[in-house]
């Protein structure tokens, strides 16, 4: 039996069982049948929860990118293995086979070689979605460098807190990048993080708007010449199973932004294994995931999953509604996609617009279709599984984290029977629980509990870049020897879990986790305010939107109301990014607080989301008149 791709219901459960019974043997046999390793590990699996540490194929070597792309070529060399679709559709696609990738990413490592990048050298990637920002990842891990991507659309601030974290040596950037009728100044959001970055040497800059931009002489040079001059061919370094792969930030419900550091092997072994079940995928299935590669969905889902199993990914630029609201639909049959992965809020603004933006297309090679970022609410799931997948073509509900690598539970197409809104069974290795609020195991079903799990995945974050402490005290220290989540899941009677949001101050917004303490610091910088507390409401099309309650410092403020608005947002922006603009916006005389000074969100949820007929005991308040007064001016 091929426990490597999974074909039926009976064989997800005998393969479930044997990985749960015996995790060391069924991951070493993953690993040993379908990769290319250097060096055989010495050991499958270390691990000890009490002090958040787990360590898989110890001893092994390999480079990710030879089982990404070498390997590949004496079968698959001119198989297209990136399919490049730009933003704007009069521009030409580009086909790039597994013989090109390889020749550009060696040539793109040996530039970073040349600028003085070595094995262990973080690297910041801050790059639209073109095919210089796949080559450039992969580049990195072909020399043993660590990449650290941020999602372009951050600000500044962000960038910059970000690239000093890590130490970053080198950012590769780009002029400017093309999103929907718009083009943005990266190079200029650069340059304004840099003012403060001395760890930074040396910015390589990708060509692509075509916009007039400042170079710092010295620091800053044009890509295209670096590589023109460059090698064809450049050696693998021979990485250990244990070193850094790259660091990922995601955002903590406190302070600084978390660097999820993952490591080569297991990362490799567990992202290539859940993408060729969880999408059922096929010698020659065209696939497409449509999140930015800024992401973990993208580095696992677009990139190193696909490639792994040598797959062709697309690649795409641009927006769903430019230039109109069929833009995928045309994607999916210009390329005859078949398997479309995507978020739930792209699918509620889809289901907005008028069904003629996909009856014009012909969807029939879609065979699996997938969702990301956010559990999906039940009607955009029947939108999906009607209007798109014309009720025969299987969704897959995928849950995982940041912090996973890869998907933790999801349906496996044609074999695991779904449910709308349910994300069903764990993937083979993994084992979730439920636990109570006296952090005992709920078992039995149905149950609602916290979602953690409890033994590793190969795949899991090793530790938060340079802060072992707090990956510790987040991850590992709410439920004795298990990995907290931060998310509530439910059970049915079947088993099928269901994901029911982060029960931390962490709120999702269009997929995007958003921590509300880094925004609220952004709005307290207002010289106007005094306090401010920012809750999570339902919004139809982002499943999240923010709701900021901010008290001023002077509360006869004679300034306008609207202006007010606009400059906090702006102030957000700048500070973290467009992604955290606030929808709501309510000026407050106070905030409900506890007679310790806490503040009381279940209070402000509730009223954010209109459900002010049961806020509970509010007596026990330090200012329970407060409550009254945020009702009555509620927005």
């Amino acid at each position: 039996m091929s426990q490597y791709h999974i074909k039926s219901l009976e064989e997800y459960f005998q393969v479930y069982r044997k990985s749960i019974r015996d995790p060391e043997t069924f991951w070493e046999e993953i690993a040993e049948e379908n990769f290319i390793w250097r060096k055989r590990w010495d050991k499958v699996l270390d691990w000890n929860f009490s002090n958040a540490e787990a360590t898989w194929f110890q001893g092994a070597q390999l480079n990710i990118t030879e089982n990404c792309i070498d390997r590949h070529l004496p079968t698959r060399g001119n198989k297209t293995a990136l399919i490049f679709e730009p933003n704007n559709p009069e521009e030409k696609t580009q086909h790039i086979t597994y013989k090109q990738l390889h020749q550009r990413v060696c040539q793109f490592a040996n530039v970073l070689k040349e600028k003085g990048i070595k094995r262990g050298d973080r690297v910041c990637i801050y790059l639209p979605m073109i095919p210089e920002l796949a080559i450039s990842i992969l580049a990195c891990a072909r020399i043993g460098a660590i990449h650290n991507v941020v999602f372009a659309g951050f600000s500044a601030t962000a960038l910059q807190t970000r690239i000093n974290d890590c130490e970053c040596k080198m950012v590769i950037t780009s002029d400017g990048s093309f999103r929907g009728n718009k083009t943005i100044d990266l190079k200029g959001i650069v340059d304004e993080a840099l003012k403060n970055a001395p760890c930074v040497e040396t910015v390589l800059v990708v060509q692509r708007t075509h916009s007039k931009i400042e170079m710092n002489e010295g620091r800053d040079f044009w890509l295209q010449p670096l590589l023109d001059s460059a090698y064809k061919d450049c050696a693998i370094e021979v990485m250990d199973a244990e070193d850094p792969l790259f660091i990922l930030y995601t955002s903590g419900s406190t302070g600084m932004p978390k660097g999820m550091m993952h490591t080569t092997a297991g990362y490799m072994v567990y992202c290539a294994y859940t993408f060729k079940n969880v999408f059922q995928y096929r010698e020659e299935d065209v696939y497409w995931c449509t999140a930015d590669i800024g992401w973990i969905t993208g580095h696992s889902y677009i990139l190193y999953g696909p490639l792994v199993n040598g797959a062709t990914t697309v690649l795409f630029e641009g927006v769903p509604n430019y230039p109109d609201w069929g833009r995928f639909w045309q994607i999916v049959e210009k390329h005859k996609v078949n398997q479309f992965y995507t978020a739930p809020t792209a699918i509620r603004a889809l289901a907005k617009e008028n069904l003629s933006f996909v009856e014009k297309y012909n969807l029939s090679s879609l065979k699996v279709l997938g969702t990301v970022g956010e559990p999906i609410n039940e009607e955009a799931w029947h939108w999906y599984d009607d209007i798109i997948g014309k009720g025969n073509t299987p969704i897959g509900d995928t849950w995982r984290q940041t912090e996973t690598g890869g998907i933790m539970i999801s349906p496996i197409p044609f074999v695991t029977p779904t449910i709308p809104t349910f994300a069903t069974l764990p993937f083979p290795g993994i084992q979730p629980c439920l636990m109570d609020e006296k952090g005992e195991e709920i078992n039995g079903n149905p149950a609602n509990g916290r979602l953690c799990v409890k033994f590793p995945w190969p795949s899991m974050a090793r530790t938060i870049w340079g802060n072992h402490q707090r990956y510790k005290d987040t991850y590992f220290s709410t439920f004795e020897n298990k990995y907290f989540t931060g998310d509530g899941a439910l059970r049915d009677n079947t088993g099928y879990y269901r994901i029911t949001g982060r029960v931390d101050d962490v709120i999702i917004v269009s997929g995007h986790n958003l921590g509300t303490a880094p925004i609220e610091d952004a709005i307290n910088e207002h010289p106007a305010v005094a306090e401010s507390a920012i809750v999570g409401f339902p919004h139809d099309v982002k499943g999240n939107a923010l709701y900021g309650y901010v008290i001023l410092k002077e509360t006869g403020e004679s300034r306008n109301h609207d202006n007010l608005r606009k400059e906090i947002n702006q102030l957000i922006t700048e500070k973290i990014g467009p992604i955290a603009k606030l929808d709501k916006i309510q000026f407050t005389s106070g905030l409900p607080k506890t007679r310790s000074g806490k503040i009381m969100r279940r209070i402000l949820r509730k009223i954010a989301h209109k459900e002010t007929s049961n806020l509970g005991d509010t007596s026990t308040l330090l200012n329970p008149e407060v409550v009254q007064e945020i009702i009555e001016n509620a927005l």
